[in-house]
């Protein structure tokens, strides 16, 4: 059972989020409209479908990320069986999308 999320108040979201105009715009809007654990939530799915496109094994993302093995399994539902949100983003930013272990 899906929700409806083309709503106004999404509408208005997503024209505050276009609206930022660099990283550190994104940190002062962000650290503002959600929690700590919601933006490390957001962030930690996009590490786990960046290390599925890289072929990781559901243990390595797991290792790296802290992330549950269910968390990975909608992940990767979502990358192929969703709408290619991901896939779009990935090949936007691929020339900046760090994919080396340093961290």
């Amino acid at each position: 059972m899906s929700k409806n999320i083309r709503t106004s108040a999404v509408d208005h979201l997503f024209e505050a989020i276009l609206s930022l105009k660099d990283s550190e715009e994104c940190y002062t809007f962000f650290e503002d409209i959600c929690t700590v654990n919601e933006l490390l939530s957001l962030s930690q799915r996009f590490e786990v479908a960046r290390m599925l496109r890289e072929h990781k094994t559901y243990l390595e993302i797991a290792e790296k990320t802290g992330a549950s093995t269910a968390t990975i399994s909608r992940v990767n539902r979502s990358l192929n069986y969703g709408n290619d949100g991901y896939d779009m983003v990935f090949s936007r930013i691929s020339g900046n999308v760090s994919t080396n272990e340093e961290e």
